[in-house]
């Protein structure tokens, strides 16, 4: 044996870290194990339960989120890596309205049935349109790439977001033509 007593053996399980973040606006501090995920850590701490569990390797979406600006897949993501980081979920970018534009067109167009897959869906949309103006429907494919959707197809997703970039550069147009946009 090593020496090493039992009593002075610590049980990994045990072990914790204090992470703080900003989510959704909001400074919270959380005590997480060194190898929870952030898609944990926001579901069962945060209880931000929009951001799904899906895949747990990458390759589904399902657990998007915004760090810092940029979408990231929370559950491929410790809870410690994120520390002192800028977390936007779905919850919160629906909440600051953001999104509505695009969540009311994904439901015009029946663009999500289960609803399982659309927090990533949209999360991703959210990030491309404020990237990217007016992506092409190849780009928009694209950009949606790495999220699965097993109900709907993704013809009335591309549908959708296309509908809200055009939109949204008609509306800047006509803002622009009565005066009130920048010159």
């Amino acid at each position: 044996m090593s020496g090493i007593g039992d009593d002075m053996l610590v049980d990994g399980a045990d072990e914790t870290m204090r992470v703080r973040f900003v989510v959704n606006g909001r400074k919270v501090a959380c005590e997480v194990a060194p190898r929870e995920t952030l898609v944990d850590c926001l579901r069962n701490a945060l209880e931000l339960t929009g951001t799904h569990a899906g895949c747990e390797m990458g390759a589904c979406g399902a657990c998007l989120v915004q760090i810092d600006g940029r979408a990231v897949h929370s559950c491929l993501m410790f809870a410690v890596q994120a520390d002192g980081a800028r977390i936007d979920t779905i919850e919160g970018l629906s909440e600051s309205g953001v999104i509505a534009d695009l969540q009311a067109e994904f439901h015009r167009r029946n663009a999500l049935q289960c609803g399982f897959c659309t927090p990533g869906m949209l999360v991703n949309a959210h990030e491309l349109l404020s990237q990217v103006t007016r992506p092409s429907r190849e780009a928009i494919r694209d950009a949606l790439s790495g999220n699965y959707c097993r109900c709907t197809g993704y013809e009335a997703i591309v549908d959708a977001i296309d509908a809200v970039a055009k939109a949204r550069v008609e509306a800047r147009v006509e803002v622009r033509s009565e005066g009130g946009g920048a010159t």
